[in-house]
């Protein structure tokens, strides 16, 4: 384990992992409110070791949870006050995974901002890490009080750096991203107060341990408390009919920003996963009857939304957007299904397709820049008189990071391609080996298989077919033309650094698939036996 000396001692730090990906973000973001928007160097110095270190330390905690004999659930006690009482964080092999993808997609994010983004508008940085703060802190909490404010804590991050840079189409759709997002917040405070109001616990393994013994009057109450409250997690996965905000918005971002969005989405759906596994611990509530058929149908009508989209829509951007919806409703739908061999294909899904999607949204900044377009959306105009003083945003004006790159066409085209195969589902790459195992999973039983299952085959198989098409009639129109037609282009490190770390991230996660599916089969068999988490985290022997 990690160790440090503290009063000339030699003191086992291992124990105090779990809360660093709160603290290192916070106490950074807050270190940076202080520093100069001049000294951008010392900023983005700054804002590196802290994604760097969040990156170890997740795939420490990875490594612990993952390991063979080691406890399936770590839980760090604030205060060392015993749940339900006391506050805690929850580290078991999903909250692990989620910390990976979410430290692997944020530091390349804030590598290529720093290439240029990072310094159109002020305190870009310490927002980053705030909105990385946030994600972390939903994936590790174990109760629903802490899950509202880290929410908020990552919505108002959020905010700012949807706005960032400015221009009417950002503040326009920023205003639509505001609205939707404090509505939902509202219903998860109704939600909240309804479920407080019957179980007297606002902890989540306390929530379901004390839903099996509800009487049948409170029950009802309970169940219209945890309906409302997983209205706020779809409407914050993108799930239609209350996804309609999230085209628009996406695309409207800064592109690190939106790649970092990406994950905002999975929150909802990880939220949602968590509550449907653990409501199988009381199966007298009939809480898990209750949920999966909306979230299955819910996903289903993501699914088919998505592909519509996605086939309606010619820029780069927007596509990332409804590749975005598709893995949502993909990841909604398995959750809803139940069953363990999908949820395992589910989550290695979520990983290629989480990844790849980020790629094509810094890919669009680049992509923009080879057909010398700038959408309206990427103007840079000042919100507020005191975002910039004039002499402050002069001494930006042409201001570059890294060493130009030759050949820069040739990588855009490249990691397209490859951005294509993984999010199109096609061999050899994950994106195929994860809808493939969603899709045995859901026919596994040919005979007995119901038709809402050989539904989300079906729109599995055909959204891989839309993405395809889509992206492919995208290449062309960008690359398919002739030596002397095709711009070229200079790609900054920092800017092919980044996409080439997510692109390669794909690759590996197929090269090495049998490892990574006996990680998330491990971590779907630990889903489905809740009473381990409840146990682990309230304290009680087995």
């Amino acid at each position: 384990g990690l160790s440090g000396p503290i009063g000339g001692q030699l003191v086992d730090l291992t124990p105090h992992l779990p809360i660093l990906p709160i603290v290192v973000p916070l106490v950074l973001a807050a270190v940076m409110l202080l520093v100069n928007e001049r000294h951008r160097q010392l900023k983005a110095g700054i804002g590196a070791a802290a994604t760097a270190t969040l990156v170890l330390v997740s795939f420490v905690l990875l490594s612990i949870v993952g390991a063979e004999g080691a406890p399936a659930t770590i839980v760090y006690r604030l205060g060392d006050w015993p749940a339900p009482f006391g506050i805690v964080l929850v580290v078991d092999r999903l909250s692990a995974l989620m910390l990976s993808v979410t430290s692997l997609l944020g530091a390349a994010a804030f590598l290529f901002a720093v290439s240029g983004w990072a310094i159109v508008g002020p305190r870009f940085h310490s927002l980053f890490l705030l909105l990385l703060m946030g994600l972390n802190g939903a994936f590790l909490t174990g109760d629903l009080f802490n899950l509202y404010v880290f929410f908020e804590i990552l919505l108002a991050a959020s905010y700012g750096l949807l706005l960032h840079g400015a221009g009417r189409e950002r503040v326009r759709a920023g205003l639509q991203y505001i609205a939707i997002n404090l509505a939902s917040s509202l219903l998860f405070l109704i939600g909240v107060g309804l479920i407080y109001a019957v179980t007297g616990t606002l902890n989540l393994a306390d929530i379901m341990l004390r839903a099996g013994s509800l009487p049948a009057e409170e029950l009802g109450l309970f169940k219209t408390g945890l309906a409302i409250l997983s209205v706020a997690f779809l409407t914050k996965a993108g799930v239609w009919p209350l996804s309609f905000w999230l085209p628009r918005a996406y695309p409207a971002a800064p592109p690190p920003v939106a790649a970092i969005f990406v994950v905002m989405s999975k929150v909802g759906a990880y939220v949602l996963l968590r509550v449907t596994m653990l409501a199988g611990a009381m199966p007298s509530a009939g809480i898990l009857e209750f949920m999966t058929p909306w979230l299955l149908y819910g996903g289903l009508a993501t699914l088919l939304y998505g592909i519509v989209g996605i086939l309606s829509v010619d820029e780069l951007p927007r596509m990332a957007a409804f590749a975005t919806l598709i893995s949502a409703g993909t990841l909604v739908a398995a959750i809803g299904t139940g069953d363990q061999r999908i949820i395992a294909g589910a989550l290695y899904y979520l990983i290629g397709a989480t990844l790849a999607t980020g790629a094509a949204f810094l890919l669009s900044e680049l992509i923009a820049r080879l057909r010398d377009i700038r959408p309206p959306v990427q103007a840079v105009e000042p919100v507020f008189g005191d975002d910039y003083d004039a002499s402050l945003r002069s001494e930006f004006e042409g201001y570059e990071v890294g060493i130009a790159i030759p050949a820069g066409t040739a990588m855009l085209g490249g990691s397209f391609v490859l951005c294509a195969l993984v999010l199109a589902g096609l061999p050899p790459l994950s994106g195929f080996l994860a809808k493939f195992a969603i899709v045995a999973g859901a026919v596994a039983d040919v005979a007995a298989a119901p038709a809402a299952m050989w539904i989300m085959a079906g729109l599995v198989i055909f959204s891989g077919l839309a993405i395809l098409l889509s992206l492919l009639r995208k290449g062309i129109d960008v690359f398919w033309q002739s030596g002397d037609d095709l711009p070229a282009i200079e790609v900054r490190s920092l800017e092919a650094v980044p996409i080439a770390v997510l692109i390669a991230l794909c690759v590996g996660i197929t090269v090495f698939a049998a490892p990574v599916m006996a990680y998330l089969t491990a971590t779907s068999a630990y889903l489905a036996a809740p009473l381990e988490y409840i146990r682990g985290v309230l304290g009680i022997a087995p």
